[in-house]
């Protein structure tokens, strides 16, 4: 049977250790399908064999696929036995080595470079396609995000270990580029071979939620809960995009609950966790729903975090809770990180690190009730917006906070305008509608005053 091809070393030393190499093929199905704790299993591979070069390949890759900064030693220590294990540079995993090197260095860009060069040339390293599609997506290059996978799915099979997970990324990368029809096919298919696979999940709930079959994702994220409630990757974000789809319902304290009970209490060193948490407040608050003591309490864990070196993407969701918190001295220290140059970081040059710090001034204008100023910063970012780092639902934030601020300074043309957008985006969804009602009661105050 073909296998989808893996980086590591097919010598006689490692191909001896079978339960080495038997391990490592279950943290890499774990990794794939962000079920359970690979980084665990891993750890204890690299207990027993420091030195395996697969098992070294995919630390590097759960590291730089997370983001995780605080684990810099460990990649290090990774890089450099892959380095010292692999004397030809030409040689797969000493390949992945350069390419997480790159990351280290703080040049996601050139990183994603490597690993795409790996998929051209290897589009059966299915470890490789992971990990550009996780910086394509970082990078805000959606196009990518789709055709990446496009390129890659001819080598692949149904038997291949790991083709549902392929299956899942490219149906993520469809859903996009706002292909909901052919992105909900792909991710059904997922499910026909992987049932309850994690990452197709996400990509349903994403279709849904876009699409604003609100009633319908609920009872799809309901249905498929005990595959993603608990012990993976989506556990907090799929619990958010269940609170987006009450929001868009106009059931705002079912998704108050949603956080209370599935996103407030996730661990706290989980910064993905706490930027869902800020984005699920902030559009409460912009419904101008109390969450004052919620803000509190994210906001000191967000003050806990070390943020010096984590992506723009993050601090702009601290902002959003030290501005609605008003602890204005993190902001300010935010602020300063944020002007800050650092030339050996090509990183800060990215779209999602340009828009940082208008966007973060934009909401410490919002939480002062300064909504002019807001519009003035959001207006000279809207043409990148859509590259904040994440996905379009989570942009979305931007181009919602731009909404509320023009109508709260009765910019009423800027205000139709925006409405207008965003109901050809999302024609079905309950938030544009309660937008327009809005602009149309404006419009309404706005005759009566002048009669």
């Amino acid at each position: 049977m073909r296998t989808a091809s893996r980086p590591h070393s097919r010598d006689a030393s490692v191909d001896a250790d079978a339960d080495c190499s038997r391990r490592c093929d279950h943290a890499l199905a774990l990794l794939l399908t962000h079920r359970g704790n690979p980084a665990a299993v891993i750890d204890r591979v690299l207990a027993d064999a420091p030195r395996c070069v697969f098992a070294n390949c995919l630390r590097a890759a759960l590291i730089v696929r997370a983001d995780d900064i605080a684990a810099w030693s460990a990649l290090n220590e990774s890089v450099a036995v892959i380095e010292a294990e692999c004397a030809d540079p030409n040689h797969p995993a000493r390949r992945h080595a350069a390419a997480a090197r790159a990351w280290l260095e703080g040049d996601p860009a050139l990183a994603l470079d490597r690993y795409g060069e790996i998929v051209a040339e290897r589009p059966r390293d299915v470890l490789a396609i992971t990990l550009a599609h996780a910086l394509d997506f970082r990078l805000g290059r959606r196009q990518m995000l789709r055709d990446r996978l496009a390129q890659a799915l001819p080598a692949w099979e149904a038997t291949l270990p790991g083709y549902a997970s392929v299956l899942a990324m490219y149906a993520f990368g469809l859903e996009e580029n706002g292909e909901y029809r052919r992105a909900e096919t792909v991710a059904r298919r997922t499910l026909d071979l992987d049932p309850m696979h994690p990452g197709a999940i996400h990509v349903m709930a994403h279709v849904m939620e876009m699409q604003g079959r609100n009633r319908e994702g609920l009872a799809f994220l309901a249905a498929t809960e005990g595959a993603w409630s608990e012990g993976t990757g989506f556990s907090v974000h799929l619990a958010w995009h269940r609170a987006l789809l009450h929001l868009d319902a106009g059931e705002m304290g079912a998704a108050l609950r949603v956080y209370d009970a599935q996103i407030a209490n996730a661990d706290p060193s989980d910064i993905s966790a706490l930027a869902d948490g800020a984005a699920l407040l902030w559009r409460l608050q912009l419904r101008s729903l109390d969450v004052s003591e919620r803000w509190r309490l994210l906001a000191d864990r967000w003050e806990r975090q070390t943020l010096a070196r984590a992506r723009s993407f993050y601090l702009v969701h601290a902002m959003m809770a030290f501005a609605a918190a008003e602890r204005m001295a993190a902001g300010a220290r935010l602020l300063a990180m944020l002007a800050r140059t650092d030339s050996s970081y090509p990183s800060r040059s990215s779209p999602e690190a340009i828009l940082a710090e208008p966007f973060c001034k934009a909401l410490l204008a919002f939480a002062r009730g300064d909504y002019a100023e807001c519009v003035e910063w959001l207006t000279r970012v809207r043409s990148i917006a859509h590259r904040c780092g994440g996905s379009l639902a989570q942009c979305d934030l931007i181009h919602l906070t731009f909404t509320e601020a023009a109508l709260r300074a009765r910019r009423k043309s800027l205000a139709r305008s925006l409405v207008a957008e965003r109901s050809a985006w999302k024609p079905a969804s309950g938030v544009n509608r309660l937008l327009q009602n809005r602009l149309r009661t404006m419009s309404r105050d706005e005759r009566s005053v002048a009669a």
